[in-house]
């Protein structure tokens, strides 16, 4: 079967409204009408703006949000928050929430069974240190984290596992397409023994890390990787070529 291809555009903490404007004049005016899904992540302060001024065809994420519906959680956000103002992914378990915010893969299954739960789709995304890949660890890693989440979830068709190894991200080294390769099919086996062969062959494993328009082809190509997800890049013109990398 074909997966259909997914790209998704992290701005992380970055922009304004001023600079979401000239994003949403190159989206409007380059993006092919044959590209697949396309979703992007932006700031909890922005997603209404971004939500009323975003081509129709994109649809909009939160960055992030928390495992339960409502509370005494200072700065946090809910899936119905999230979906109370149109948008329908949210990102979860993003390196930078696991390595530099310290949240547990169990904090992460709990926040992405809770959003299912709510009606979103999410972005699941898993990924070794460069010391892990280092002493070979990559797939102890990103099972042990595909492991948390397994029994969250019911739904596999509204999730999305991004693989992203954390050495990659904004460091302008990319996994060659025979590494990216190597992982996405070691977890489509897992998946496979662990879950079910329909999930294997259903559920749509992106990359990311240093995509760009340069690599994006030679990624693409690649049969286990069905997409991206971009972080620096997303901010740019040259998104337009990796959303259209399949084209």
């Amino acid at each position: 079967m074909t997966r259909k291809f997914f790209v998704g555009g992290n701005w992380k903490m970055n922009g304004n409204k001023e600079s979401y404007k000239e994003i949403f004049a190159f989206l409007n005016e380059n993006l092919s009408s044959d590209v697949e899904d396309v979703v992007v992540g932006v700031p909890s302060i922005y997603l209404d703006y971004v939500k009323n001024n975003l081509p129709k065809n994109i649809a909009l994420a939160a960055q992030n949000c928390y495992k339960v519906e409502k509370g005494a959680f200072t700065g946090e956000i809910s899936p119905d928050m999230i979906k109370d103002i149109g948008a329908t992914w949210v990102i979860l378990g993003h390196s930078e929430r696991r390595n530099v915010f310290g949240e547990s893969d169990e904090l992460v299954a709990e926040k992405i069974g809770h959003s299912l739960e709510k009606g979103l789709h999410v972005i699941a995304c898993i990924g070794e240190l460069l010391s892990e890949r280092e002493s070979g660890k990559t797939n102890e890693v990103v099972f042990r984290q595909m492991n948390a989440m397994k029994n969250h979830i019911k739904d596999w068709s509204k999730v999305v596992i991004a693989y992203e190894p954390v050495w990659a991200i904004g460091t302008g080294k990319t996994a060659t397409p025979a590494q990216a390769q190597e992982v996405h099919q070691d977890l489509r086996k897992w998946i496979s023994e662990n879950i079910s062969k329909d999930v294997a062959e259903n559920v749509r494993i992106i990359y990311g890390g240093s995509v760009t328009g340069s690599n994006c082809r030679e990624l693409a190509k690649e049969k286990d990787i069905d997409g991206f997800l971009v972080g620096g890049a997303s901010l740019k013109k040259e998104f337009v070529q990796i959303v259209n990398a399949r084209v």
